[in-house]
């Protein structure tokens, strides 16, 4: 049987920078070809970043996408590497927009994959299924092919499929059984969420299964605004076994010998399939010939705790938001309390202390363990810390004009704000703001005070999430002879907004082991008022709660961005009107 040598390449593409993105080509294709290699894949629209969003409709983003893939096939052959088949995916087009006046039916843009060889572009595969849910809109952007690209490479005959092809039964998975293939190459932008590599590898042993080959699959690594992706690639035999796999949220080249069967005579090169594909065939000349020694095994890597993967998503998401988006450095508001601390000991994981500003503001209301909790923090993570009591502003407002109760809180929120928003200004931060993901369900913020800021690394964190990413990270420092991040203060007290004398959450919300189950039933979930009365949850609870994430759906409409970890984060998954009068109590 045929043995090839698969290189992996689990990378971090950005979003419209095809020159940068085929550099990245270039130099983990040395790497492949360094290791012996013989197929190299990257993943899923590598050359323009993934997703491309409006884009798409640019001829001019598309034209350049094109020119890309076919300068990349010559630069390849100019670097040595032209013998090396490599698969890459990119923009291509065969129509207008779908958008335009002058579209034409079944034509349009691509989300497609080439395979390169000897400086020419000698296959393509057009993605067949098109996901067009939670973060997706593929509908809306692409045409999908109904053509399955089969490669005849070192003896092999080689399918190739992209992403969403492996999560939806049927389609190119079953016409590559059809089709006789020994492998299924399928390159991936598949978000990050939580437990979402549980669902992956079982998701791959039925598509082995359904095609009756080895599959190789690689996924993208690194954030895009909102979206992380984990990496996670791996291969599977035909019948189910893992043969490698990856690390999660790091860039990673997975090199591994896999034997295949032998391809069958040549069949002819267009024939017809089922499920309203044709399969085409190509046979690419000679690549290089496997290396002599013993086998190479890209290795298991086992998969994180829970706490461990999210941290991970949450620092690289926030890494990347920074880093593509070319700020040099953060600024926060540290109030003392866990959701604050716990932002501030991800921006530093993610940025170094040296480029991460915490603010401490305090009020008048504002307790000495506030301010302690504050101070201690940035002793345990070296940030740069600054003090800029706000209660000389407060009190300039306030001789001026006539507040009383939740207006006189809010001010002193919004100058919080206005400080955190001048200090960007002045010196070049990005503010980050550090609501979680129950208080934005509920409403629990003030617009243009603390939901002020332009990224949010805990959006999409549940409040009891938090509380146990705080305590997983300080575990983690112990564990490693490290000094703990977070003040075991800031994670064990009451929280509190401490905007007026004694104020706690629990004065306005129920306890958040009450809150985030039936948060999590209605928003993650979509559960109704009855589903979540028959799942145990006191009625009069769940109409408060129900009527406060109702009417707060303005406030999340005007929040910033934030790493999605859920199955349904605010903003992109979940799409809610703002004028809306359906409530859940009829």
């Amino acid at each position: 049987m045929p043995t090839l040598r698969l290189a992996l390449c689990q990378v971090n593409p950005t979003v419209g920078d095809l020159t940068g993105n085929a550099g990245e080509v270039r130099a983990w294709t040395r790497k492949a070809a360094d290791s012996g290699a013989q197929l190299v894949l990257f993943p899923e629209l590598m050359l323009t970043g993934y997703p491309v969003e409006d884009l798409v409709f640019r001829r001019s983003f598309v034209a350049a996408s094109r020119a890309a893939l076919h300068r990349l096939a010559a630069d390849l052959v100019a670097d040595g590497l032209g013998d090396l088949p490599v698969l890459v995916g990119y923009l291509d087009a065969d129509g207008p927009p779908q958008v335009s006046a002058d579209a034409e039916p079944g034509r349009g843009a691509r989300n497609a994959a080439a395979l390169l060889h000897r400086g020419e572009v000698v296959a393509t595969y057009f993605k067949h299924h098109l996901p067009n849910y939670g973060v997706f809109d593929e509908d809306r952007y692409f045409v999908p092919g109904d053509t399955l690209t089969v490669v005849r490479v070192g003896g092999v005959d080689v399918a190739l499929t992209i992403c969403e092809d492996l999560w939806q039964g049927g389609g190119p998975f079953a016409v590559a059984r059809q089709a006789g293939v020994g492998l299924v190459l399928t390159v991936n932008g598949s978000p990050y969420e939580l437990n979402k590599d549980d669902v992956r590898l079982p998701l791959v042993r039925r598509r082995a299964a359904e095609a009756g080959a080895a599959i190789a699959y690689v996924n993208m690594v690194g954030g895009q605004d909102e979206l992380v992706y984990d990496g996670d690639s791996m291969i599977v035999t035909a019948d189910g076994t893992l043969l490698a796999r990856a690390p999660q949220f790091v860039e990673h080249l997975l090199v591994h010998d896999l034997e295949l069967p032998a391809a069958a005579e040549a069949p002819d090169r267009v024939t017809g399939a089922a499920d309203g594909m044709r399969v085409v065939r190509h046979e690419l000349g000679p690549v290089p010939a496997a290396p002599s020694g013993p086998a190479v095994s890209g290795g298991i890597i086992e998969p994180v705790a829970d706490e461990a993967e999210v941290w991970q998503a949450l620092v690289l998401g926030l890494r990347d938001y920074v880093v593509k988006n070319r700020f040099p450095s953060v600024v926060l508001g540290l109030s003392g309390g866990i959701d604050s601390a716990v932002a501030a000991a991800l921006a530093v994981d993610a940025l170094g202390p040296e480029r991460v500003v915490g603010v401490s503001m305090p009020s008048q209301h504002s307790s000495e363990h506030s301010r302690s909790d504050a101070e201690d923090l940035a002793k345990r993570t070296g940030l740069d810390y600054r003090v800029e009591p706000i209660q000389p502003m407060v009190d300039t407002f306030l001789a001026n004009m006539s507040l009383s109760g939740v207006a006189v809180e809010n001010l002193q929120a919004r100058v919080r704000g206005v400080i955190l928003m001048a200090l960007s200004n002045q010196e070049g931060h990005l503010v980050l703001t550090t609501g979680n993901k129950s208080e934005l369900a509920v409403g629990y913020s003030t617009l243009y005070g603390d939901s002020v800021g332009g990224y949010n690394p805990i959006k999409d964190v549940w409040k009891t999430l938090v509380w146990r990413l705080a305590k997983w990270r300080n575990a983690d420092a112990a564990r490693r002879g490290q000094t703990p991040p977070i003040p075991e203060n800031s994670i064990g007290k009451p929280p509190s907004a401490e905007l007026s004398p004694g104020q706690l959450d629990s004065d306005t919300l129920p306890d958040y082991d009450v809150l985030d189950p039936i948060l999590i039933g209605y928003v993650d979930g979509d559960l109704g008022r009855d589903g979540l009365v028959e799942s145990g949850h006191d009625p009069a609870v769940v109409d408060k709660v129900l009527r406060m994430v109702d009417t707060a759906e303005y406030k999340r409409r005007q929040s910033a961005p934030g790493t999605k970890i859920s199955m349904k984060a605010f903003g992109r998954d979940r799409r809610l009107p703002i004028t809306n009068r359906w409530r859940e109590d009829g």
